[in-house]
């Protein structure tokens, strides 16, 4: 599997994080610290996921932003702040990406997927593991990007 796309996407995802200056979230929606730690979970589970596959592991995922809500708040709480969110996204991304150029034929491996993307995107049941990595970059990623955007303050 090539993972140029996903390349592609991460890197200006986190440019977005890197330019700052996020103001405060609209109630009820998550701030960018908290955008960040959604998307270090997630990759996460996507890294947990990937490695299944290589393995010839069965594996379930999931990407419900309810389920793992405790999770991106106890990141907020131990990083702290936006740099350290943002250096570990650094990180998970980039182990994403190390596994998936190692997936080769693996990727058409189906993997129970559940996630959802607001209206746009609504997945429960298998999916080639590729194909959920192509959503990630394609919609997941550029979502979450747009976020970041509307909560910049410009003055």
């Amino acid at each position: 599997m090539d993972s140029a796309a996903l390349v592609r996407a991460y890197d200006e995802l986190l440019a977005e994080v890197a330019a700052g200056g996020f103001g405060p979230a609209p109630q009820g929606r998550l701030d960018a610290e908290q955008i960040v730690a959604h998307l270090v979970a997630n990759d996460e589970l996507m890294i947990e996921a990937t490695e299944a596959v290589l393995a010839g592991s069965p594996f379930a995922y999931y990407d419900l932003e309810t389920m793992h809500r405790p999770q991106v708040d106890a990141l907020v709480a131990e990083l702290g702040d936006l740099d350290a969110l943002d250096a570990r996204l650094r990180t998970t991304s980039s182990r994403l990406v190390a596994l998936v150029d190692r997936l080769g034929p693996a990727a058409g491996t189906p993997v129970d997927t559940h996630l959802r993307e607001g209206y746009d995107l609504a997945v429960d049941g298998p999916l080639p593991w590729g194909r959920v990595l192509d959503l990630h970059a394609r919609v997941h990623l550029p979502k979450h990007q747009a976020q970041l955007r509307m909560l910049r303050v410009t003055e």
